[in-house]
């Protein structure tokens, strides 16, 4: 029996006579086979490689052939867009069998929400955050709603995994089967990623279902690549405008400052550009996709939104303004491309800077040794645990002491936090006055009612920090959000108070402070945005990459030729890495450690040598800086990096006690809540202390080593 064969008869024939399918793919026939059989899946394919009818097939044959109830599946995005684009796909597919979807999020409005809770789908679209919502809100009978929930489908799992929404959505999972009182099926789907046991590990949780890992071989197909070097914004506009004519392209920008600017380079060109990112409306962003996936000749400059599976029609070329931040994401955007017949995978680098041009080709040269960045699942996410706890006593109206952990167990974000660990997090917040304890059962207390509950809960409801917005309107149009930060600086300046957004110029009317909401006009010319946002470090690997590069003589055939300059002179101005694995060079009384060990191994590095030797170290991904008293002597230097390869340094406690120092941004809202031990542990989770180790014990190494 084939998996085709095993679908029911009346999805069979839907498949083959309005689907037009003569055949599934080999990921569809694998996971077909994997789902029916009950077992808990990771689907590895590349966009448009089939993961969503791989998913839904099975399980709507399960919907059809045993009568499931309302609500039967769950499929949650990491994104709203994503699901935007998502719900008319699964609205067909489950319309073949007479059966309903409908999606839930923040832009879905109340009476449609009311007319879902009366009258249930089969499949639910959502978010982590909108169902944990769901689950928190008083107008929602979610014990009800989800009691017939048999499987939960998550896309683009890697993107949850690594971060603080992936803890989240871990402890949701978990509480869901305390609604449903059963080990619901867990499917995810993904684009490449490094370590995918480790995925399907972390995301089975509690489940005692049997584990697949689904990935097919792949065709080998040769993508087009070709890394060039035009200096500046205004070039790479005036390339993509010569680039291509008359074909759809997209380029990535890995900010939304530089998507703005590029935007408006492009419009100002003459060149049919639409701009996405998520400090546009809904309704801004909604309109660029749709319009975009309907043209033809055609530039959408967006940020790394539009890596995630979202349906932009078909697109012909893909090019990335410097470079993106690893080789998971380089692949997942050259996968936008080649999907019809005839076409290869491609993509174009435009690259502005030395340092962004090694970064891209040692990226390149990453992909093509196989390697992809194995995603860094957490598990012990101390905070979100915090954030949790507070969620259970609004959901719960109080949730006993002996009782909040047993929604929470089992889930993988928190399997390396202790007893002990859990304790001193409920004492500290009572303490502190985030939580009260009003008879026995936990509940927010008036600093945790200041911290989260402004807005009916809303800080509680996404477990991300971001800055505070200020809504952009044009009219009756709302363009947008920009940081009230940056929009202080430019209100009540004369003739200065101007931004870009949506690549458009627009001119401050007024300000509304206390509502939150920025009045303008179109203006004929702007400042560049800005955004505030954590810093972003490269790893470890990809500086060893780029450093490579450098101390050899190769060229590679995917280097223009003004790339190919660039990387002489870079070769030659770094001469001296050729002579040891991580050299000092003496330069203006300072001294520049070339570590090539990445910006969070780099940032611990620093803060042991103020440490031990004083004066001040400055941090990058490719080296460190060492000033005043750290700078004073190369030989004391060298010699205290002898000293501590010897120690096994860092050590662990060492690490804890210097985590403060080294990362000095918030890393989580939900910091507050946690003892200053576990808020050290949670900050070193944004280090690399191996990374530094690795560094200390190249003393003596010759470059190529």
């Amino acid at each position: 029996m084939t998996a085709f064969d095993r679908l029911s008869p009346a999805l069979q024939y839907q498949i083959v006579n309005t689907l037009g399918f003569s055949s599934l793919r080999p990921v569809q026939d694998l996971t077909i086979d994997a789902v029916l059989a009950g077992k808990n899946c990771v689907v590895l394919a590349p966009t448009a490689g089939g993961k969503t009818e791989a998913a839904f097939f099975p399980i709507l044959s399960q919907i059809h052939a045993e009568s499931w109830s309302p609500v039967s599946v769950l499929y949650l995005s990491p994104i709203k867009a994503l699901l935007n684009n998502q719900q008319t796909r699964v609205t067909r597919y489950a319309g073949l069998l007479s059966r309903r979807a409908f999606t839930w999020h923040g832009d879905i409005g109340p009476t449609h929400r009311k007319r879902f809770i009366n009258d249930p789908t089969d499949i639910l679209l959502t978010t982590p955050e909108s169902l944990e919502a769901m689950m928190m809100s008083t107008r929602v009978p979610a014990r009800a709603l989800f009691e017939g929930l048999q499987a939960v489908i998550i896309d683009e799992v890697h993107a949850f995994a690594d971060d603080d929404r992936g803890a989240h959505l871990s402890a949701v999972l978990e509480r869901l089967t305390r609604f449903c009182k059963k080990d619901i099926q867990r499917i995810g789907l993904s684009a490449t990623v490094g370590n995918p046991p480790e995925i399907l590990t972390w995301m089975q949780g509690s489940s005692k279902r049997q584990g697949a890992v689904i990935s097919p071989p792949k065709p080998k197909i040769e993508p087009q690549i070709s890394i060039d070097f035009v200096a500046n914004p205004a070039n790479a506009a005036l390339v993509i405008k010569r680039l291509h004519p008359g074909r759809k392209r997209l380029v990535f920008v890995d900010s939304r400052r530089g998507v703005e600017e590029l935007g408006k380079l492009l419009i100002q060109s003459d060149v049919l550009t639409y701009v996405t990112h998520g400090s546009l409306s809904a309704a801004q962003r909604r309109d660029t996709e749709r319009a975009f996936e309907e043209g033809s000749d055609c530039v959408i400059a967006a940020t790394s939104a539009l890596e995630l599976g979202i349906d932009v029609g078909d697109l012909d070329h893909v090019l990335q303004l410097d470079s993106p931040p690893g080789v998971a994401s380089f692949l997942q955007r050259m996968g936008r491309t080649g999907r019809r017949d005839g076409t290869v995978p491609n993509c174009t680098f435009l690259t502005t800077k030395d340092m962004l041009a090694l970064q891209a080709a040692a990226i390149v040269r990453l992909s093509r040794q196989g390697y992809v960045e194995p995603v860094r699942t957490r598990r012990s996410a101390f905070q979100i645990l915090a954030h949790q706890i507070m969620a259970l006593g609004i959901q719960r109206s109080g949730i006993a002491r002996d009782e909040w952990w047993a929604w929470l167990d089992g889930a993988s974000a928190f399997s390396g936090v202790t007893a002990e660990d859990r304790e001193a997090i409920v004492a500290y917040m009572l303490e502190e006055g985030i939580l009260a304890d009003q008879g026995g059962k936990l509940w927010l207390g008036p600093k945790g009612e200041k911290l989260y509950g402004k807005r009916n809960f809303a800080e509680l409801y996404a477990v991300f920090s971001v800055p505070r917005l200020i809504t952009v309107r044009w009219n009756a149009t709302e363009i947008g959000t920009v940081d009230a930060q940056f929009l202080s600086g430019l209100d009540g300046q004369s003739g200065a108070g101007s931004f870009t957004l949506g690549g458009r110029p627009w001119q401050i009317q007024h300000v509304d402070w206390r509502k939150g909401v920025c009045i303008v006009e179109p203006a004929q010319h702007a400042k560049n945005t800005r955004w505030s946002g954590a810093p972003q470090y490269l790893s470890y690997e990809i500086c060893q990459a780029m450093r490579q590069i450098l101390i050899v003589d190769d060229v590679d055939d995917v280097w223009s030729k003004r790339m190919q300059d660039v990387i002489t002179m870079m070769r030659a101005e770094h001469a001296f890495l050729r002579e040891a694995a991580s050299p000092m060079v003496v330069s203006a009384g300072e001294i520049t450690w070339w570590t090539w060990a990445g910006g969070r191994a780099n940032l611990i590095l620093a803060q042991m040598i103020e440490k031990d030797l004083g004066g001040k170290v400055v941090v990058r991904n490719e080296s460190i800086t060492c000033k005043d008293a750290a700078g004073a002597s190369i030989a004391a230097l060298q010699l205290w990096r002898s000293e501590a390869s010897r120690a096994g340094r860092p050590t662990e406690p060492e690490v804890l006690a210097l985590a403060d120092g080294a990362v000095r941004y918030q890393v989580s809202k939900f910091q507050p809540c946690l003892p200053e031990e576990l808020a050290s542990r949670l900050l070193v989770g944004s280090l690399d202390p191996e990374g530094v180790r690795r560094v200390l014990g190249e003393r003596g190494k010759k470059a190529s080593d």
